[in-house]
């Protein structure tokens, strides 16, 4: 028996809305225990758990308009979850001085490497449940997208990259930035595999960045490497949309 398919009553009471509601306080309770286990000599895990209630806040009011399906579905529970992960790398970033210190360099990048390591069984639980959507797809791309935007400033912030690393932070909001002015970036675009591969060098790169036996000509390298990946997916995605504008 599929998921839509289960009696009406169970359907209700774990409609898209209730499923997130559940696996919101299930995640904050993780965030909880790996801020204490992975940060414990950081501030308190607030900021962090704020951040990730503001984008579970912006999921429920979506969820009716935009989620075609009856359940939420253990493939957005992962993906919820991955969110968890990256909103608390934000504890780090808030306490100046400690983000570049050894040990927490290697505790931003295990968190980063297990949320990145969770891209892909999302996807994978969505399609062998039933579950997949234009939503879901979204969702993913946005944690995706934050994840990278936390690390960006996390290695800004431990002097191993300049400016130029904010690039691999900031393109996906770029981009959807320049469609507002330029309707026809709006558009869909095709299904690409090499797009997810260079979403996760992106990702690899500033987990990368994070460690402490990355410095120096090394972290420039990596640094530039994965920026120039970036590039040429976005202009890629840019040309495609041009010579397909209505």
């Amino acid at each position: 028996m599929t998921p839509d398919a289960m009696p009406a009553d169970r359907t209700r009471a774990m409609s898209p809305r209730a499923g997130l509601l559940l696996w919101a306080i299930m995640t904050v309770a993780a965030m909880m225990v790996v801020h204490w286990a992975v940060f414990p000599s950081l501030a308190p895990a607030s900021a962090s758990i704020t951040l990730f209630l503001a984008g579970a806040a912006f999921l429920w009011t979506a969820l009716p308009h935009h989620y075609p399906h009856s359940l939420f579905g253990a493939c957005n529970a992962v993906t919820l979850f991955r969110a968890g992960l990256g909103a608390t790398l934000l504890s780090p970033l808030l306490a100046p001085g400690l983000a570049d210190a050894a040990l927490n360099g290697w505790s931003i990048a295990l968190v980063a490497t297990i949320a990145l390591s969770l891209d892909g069984v999302d996807g994978f639980l969505a399609r062998r449940s039933g579950l997949a959507s234009a939503f879901g797809a979204r969702f993913d791309m946005e944690v995706d997208a934050a994840l990278a935007l936390l690390l960006s400033l996390l290695a800004l912030g431990s002097g191993k990259a300049g400016y130029e690393v904010l690039l691999l932070g900031l393109m996906r909001y770029a981009f959807v930035a320049a469609a507002w002015g330029l309707p026809w970036m709006a558009e869909g675009l095709p299904d690409k595999f090499g797009r997810k591969v260079v979403c996760v060098i992106q990702i690899a790169a500033l987990i990368a960045l994070q460690t402490p036996v990355v410095s120096g000509t090394l972290a420039l390298i990596i640094t530039y490497g994965a920026i120039g990946a970036l590039l040429w997916s976005f202009g890629r995605d840019v040309l495609w949309l041009w010579r397909h504008r209505s």
